[in-house]
């Protein structure tokens, strides 16, 4: 007799919800059984929140049922939270429960290191940031045991060491996950399904993202849908996939050879030839260009002697913990701060146009098309040869029917980001500085901005937690690591990760520059097709010195491995001593200052090997 299958977590039979007059789900009906990790995507307001709020019962159906097991543990993580603002952090977090419990817990302490490692424990939750308490309620859920987790948007306000970390943690969590988010490594990472939500409706298809984009494609040849400009896109997003790295299409488990015949014959999604000779021909050779570069505020040192240059139709994505300077290294470059020593040159021919992560106030009783219209009604975009209408341009960024006539204090935050990027581009630049780019925006959207990015032949400089999205639209990858360096990443987010997680140091930037040097378009091409140059500072070393310094550098090293047996002892004291809780405060004090001893010995390792080189 055949074994009779294991019956859902939750269901949904026949639902529907709307607001107004709008109807977001029609007739759905699905179900989310044991172990089971779903992705939820589509456009920003067609209801993908609510489906969320339905399956954890946060919400009452117009129409239909939703069930739910007997006794099933449900832990959800909405837009919102419902935290204490009169509590602690550690006791939103862990509740009454002593330290040493969690303490000696090692999945307690990843989540606390990885989500809450860079706040105060005992500050209140109400003198939190947004951020920081998104983190907060996210580490609350996860130290839960739950047999379903709903998450909606979990990555916003994480960095991509943290998003790395939460992709780990929740394919090791024992139950299911059911997760909208707009970071697409992230779903191609976790997910073994993916929902889309559209039209009323919610189509399943097997796998992560990369899967299904190959579902849909094939779906659409085998029903031969022409979609004009939205199967184009689908194609070019394909082929990016296809060309990726091989991983993302070892996930789907259906018959590709369809979805493979639909790129053939589809070009690179960028011609760098092209474009380089376009943005030497708008730029000249000359972008930016900072020399010896010095910044401090207060006794911080922000940059430490940096020389980076940037040229014609170079892509760079900038890494880095959140306060480590990536934003005012942006400001620098751009003239918007003074370095206390050093020089930074400008092009004379460069128009900057700058995304921040604020919106910006917008008059919200005039409808989107009205507001476009009034700064200007054409632009003459980078090339696209020719001019673009004002209602051209919003149709390509999915502003169409009723939405053009729709008052901008009724649009969603996503549309408002939507918004914020047509009006930096009317006004024609040609460098585009892309501060976290990404917030907001739902998938259908991030994939017309990377396709708009494709033929962008200008500068653009991304600073992005999203890794999709960094890989998919730049050619190189720096980080700036708190330390008053830039360094270049040859294997991009790879490399961060590694590093960060080993806790060794990349390769410091001297220059950066592709087509700064070249004579004429053409090398200014070939060039870009590269790496950045990097090239080695070449001080002569004193023969005398570097030997001291090699001995410095085994000295140190010595002391960092008795360091090491030393902090491995006290881990096994921790674990003895779980129940006494005044000699776990002695050992964590000792534990604190170990680590305040390694943080030294490892900068003067580091000062060591510069002064050997």
């Amino acid at each position: 007799m055949a074994a009779t299958p294991a019956p859902n977590l939750v269901n949904l039979e026949a639902v529907s919800k709307g607001f107004g007059t709008r109807t977001l789900l029609d007739g759905v009906s699905l179900g989310v059984g044991r172990g089971e990790r779903i992705g939820v995507v589509g456009r920003n307001g067609d209801g993908k929140s609510t489906l969320l709020r339905l399956l954890a019962r946060r919400e009452e159906a117009d129409k239909g049922r939703v069930t739910q097991n007997r006794d099933l543990r449900l832990g959800y993580l909405g837009q919102s939270d419902d935290l204490d603002p009169e509590m602690t952090v550690i006791q939103a977090v862990i509740g009454d429960a002593e330290t040493y419990t969690w303490a000696a817990d090692p999945q307690a302490r990843s989540v606390m290191e990885h989500l809450l490692g860079g706040i105060d424990h005992e500050a209140k939750i109400g003198t939190l940031s947004g951020g920081e308490r998104r983190r907060a309620s996210l580490a609350q859920l996860l130290l839960t045991e739950v047999d379903l987790l709903i998450l909606d948007e979990p990555t916003n306000h994480l960095d991509i060491e943290a998003v790395n970390w939460l992709a780990r943690h929740v394919v090791d969590h024992a139950g299911a996950l059911i997760v909208v988010t707009h970071d697409r490594w992230f779903l191609d990472e976790v997910c073994t399904e993916t929902w889309e939500v559209q039209g009323g409706q919610v189509n399943s298809y097997e796998g992560g993202y990369a899967a299904y984009v190959l579902a849909k494609a094939e779906r659409s040849r085998n029903a031969q849908v022409v979609e004009g400009k939205r199967q184009n896109l689908m194609k070019k997003e394909l082929a990016w996939l296809r060309r990726g790295a091989p991983a993302r299409t070892a996930k789907p488990k259906f018959r590709i050879e369809a979805a493979n015949a639909l790129i053939a014959d589809e070009p690179a999604p960028r011609d760098k030839l092209a474009l380089a000779k376009l943005a030497t021909s708008r730029l000249g050779k000359d972008v930016f260009d900072a020399e010896d570069v010095t910044l401090r505020f207060g006794d911080r040192v922000m940059l430490n002697h940096v020389t980076f240059r940037l040229g014609p139709s170079d892509r760079i994505g900038l890494l880095g913990p959140n306060g480590a300077g990536k934003t005012t290294f942006l400001k620098v470059l751009t003239g918007q701060l003074a370095p206390d020593t050093g020089l930074v040159k400008q092009g004379k021919t460069v128009r900057i146009a700058n995304l921040s992560q604020t919106l910006e106030d917008l008059d919200g009783s005039v409808t989107v098309l009205t507001h476009i219209s009034d700064i200007r009604r054409t632009a003459a975009l980078a090339g696209r040869g020719g001019e673009m209408t004002s209602s051209q341009l919003l149709e390509r960024f999915g502003f169409t029917g009723d939405k053009l006539t729709t008052r901008i204090n009724d649009l969603s935050g996503g549309e408002r980001r939507r918004l914020q990027l047509l009006r930096i581009l009317l006004d024609e630049p040609n460098v585009l500085i892309l501060d976290e780019p990404t917030n907001d925006l739902d998938v259908e959207t991030l994939t017309v901005l990377e396709d708009f990015l494709d033929s962008w032949p200008g500068v653009v400089v991304i600073v992005t937690h999203d890794r999709y999205f960094l890989e998919r639209v730049s050619d190189m990858v720096y980080a700036i690591m708190g330390d008053g360096q830039v360094w270049h990443l040859p294997r991009g987010v790879d490399q961060y990760l590694d590093e960060l997680e080993a806790g060794t140091t990349p390769r410091r930037v001297v220059t950066a520059s592709v087509g700064a040097a070249a004579s004429d378009a053409a090398s200014a091409a070939e060039a870009t097709s590269d790496a950045a140059s990097v090239v080695p500072a070449a001080a002569p070393v004193d023969a005398a010195a570097a030997r001291a310094a090699k001995k410095e550098l085994n000295r140190i090293e010595r002391q960092l491995s008795k360091l090491t047996h030393n902090e491995s002892k006290l881990h096994d004291q921790l674990a003895a001593n779980a129940s006494n809780y005044e000699r776990l405060a002695e050992l964590d004090t000792e534990l604190r200052k170990m680590a305040e001893e390694r943080a030294e010995l490892e900068t003067a390792w580091l000062e060591a090997a510069e002064r050997a080189e």
